[in-house]
């Protein structure tokens, strides 16, 4: 061999040496794919990131409306008191009491102010307290949600009812299929009347069908938590989103709701959406 062909060789080598890192350090193989990390594995790691940044223990639960899939939930808040939330189930248990089905002003004040009084007007018309804990639960399992509505006023200062333990995810499961529901249309169209004082968390949300609840543990500290739907062109989205503030105060709760209903329409385009069989 010649000291030319030798040196040509040896750069021949080098050379492809070169190539073969540089395809490394762009992530090609020859003969092998690379797969590329899906640019959603985002949802999580963003949410991860807000409730890294926020004083709060926090949750979210998120599914397309009439699909049956399994929800998304993200976060470290997965289930607690339902307060207030459970009013949507019990508004349509007492709906489907009515003969014919008639929206009362009772049923109005119970979701779009909140009211207690109404509420508990609606729950002793159902019957005693164990049937109307079963008409309510009767609405949660047509929707799929396997929760068991309390009867017992655990704590006596407030509602049996609103102490019920309500999963994130199970109240994804009942909103997806509720909402395609059409006898529980007027209950979400109060929904979509809420007073302007709760409007906050995805109340700011230009459309949005929710309702809020919020209260006390025994230490005094607040959770406050919403459920709903957000509607966009591509489809419906079911939501349930929750916050216990460090600090303990309601007022920081809905801050953390409102949080974290900016962060869901940043990431809008991401959201699964859903829609409705047509009948």
């Amino acid at each position: 061999m010649t000291a030319a062909r030798g040196r040509h060789r040896v750069w021949l080598v080098a050379g492809i040496a070169l190539f073969g890192t540089l395809a490394l350090a762009a992530g090609i193989v020859i003969g092998t794919h690379v797969p590329r990390r899906a640019p959603d594995d985002s949802l999580a790691a963003a949410f991860a990131r807000l409730q890294a940044s926020l004083h709060a223990t926090v949750g979210i639960a998120i599914g397309p409306v009439g699909s049956g899939q399994e929800p998304l939930v993200l976060g470290d808040f997965r289930s607690g008191a339902a307060w207030s939330t459970i009013k949507v189930p019990l508004v349509i248990a007492a709906l489907r009491a009515e003969n014919p089905p008639v929206v009362t002003p009772a049923m109005t004040a119970a979701i779009t102010e909140s009211d207690n009084a109404a509420a508990e007007s609606l729950w002793t018309g159902l019957g005693d307290p164990t049937g109307a804990a079963q008409a309510v639960d009767a609405v949660l399992r047509q929707a799929g949600d396997p929760t068991s509505v309390e009867s017992r006023r655990i704590r006596p200062e407030f509602s049996a009812f609103g102490q019920t333990e309500w999963a994130l995810a199970d109240q994804v499961r009942f909103v997806s299929a509720a909402w395609c529901d059409r006898s529980n249309a007027p209950v979400f169209a109060l929904m979509g009347q809420v007073d302007a004082a709760q409007r906050w968390g995805i109340g700011v949300v230009d459309g949005a069908r929710f309702k809020g609840g919020w209260g006390p543990s025994v230490t005094g500290g607040y959770l406050v938590r919403q459920v709903g739907v957000l509607v966009t062109p591509a489809g419906a989205t079911a939501i349930a989103l929750a916050a216990q503030p460090d600090s303990g105060r309601f007022e920081d709760g809905t801050a953390d709701l409102s949080t974290i209903a900016d962060w869901l329409m940043s990431h809008r385009a991401a959201l699964p959406t859903g829609s409705c069989a047509s009948p």
